[in-house]
């Protein structure tokens, strides 16, 4: 069954050529006769209207599509991206934690090698001290080696 739409549409259209006969006739037209041609390009102007807006809601759909289909091309890469940067940092914390490991065992070698330095350099100058004791010992003796010397030979001297 046609909707009531259709049917005024096609009433209209009979009404309308009925007006055209009458001025292809050369008769009068009446106050009503107007009208119907005035309703009648009314009419056609909006079916053309609907035909643009029907248009238009097709290309808004596609339009909708082609949006629908660049965002989700956009969540795919993001996801991409996402994963991408998070093995990223995966590799960056795992580095970070070889690099801490390794420059924590490097100090403690140093420290090691500050300790076992330091103890040497202790030994050696205990060793430097121990040999200034003894050296100023021996001077000590040398002294007293050449005053006695002295003695004896003022001793040994005639005298005069």
């Amino acid at each position: 069954m046609a909707d009531a739409s259709s049917i005024a549409y096609d009433a209209l259209k009979m009404a309308v050529e009925h007006v055209l006969g009458k001025i292809r006739e050369g008769k009068k037209l009446s106050t009503e006769d107007v009208l119907i041609l005035y309703l009648g390009t009314i009419v056609g102007d909006l079916k053309e209207i609907r035909a643009d807006i029907a248009r238009l809601d097709h290309r808004i759909d596609e339009t909708n599509k082609r949006i629908d289909q660049t965002n989700q091309r956009i969540d795919e890469v993001a996801k991409s991206l996402s994963a991408r940067v998070d093995e990223t940092n995966r590799r960056i914390d795992e580095i970070s934690r070889s690099l801490s490991a390794r420059i924590d065992e490097t100090n403690k070698r140093i420290d090691d090698l500050a300790r076992s330095l330091s103890a040497r350099i202790d030994e050696t100058n205990k060793r430097i001290d121990d040999l200034a004791k003894r050296i100023d010992a021996v001077q000590a003796t040398l002294l007293e080696i050449q005053k006695l010397l002295l003695e004896l030979v003022k001793t040994r001297q005639p005298a005069p």
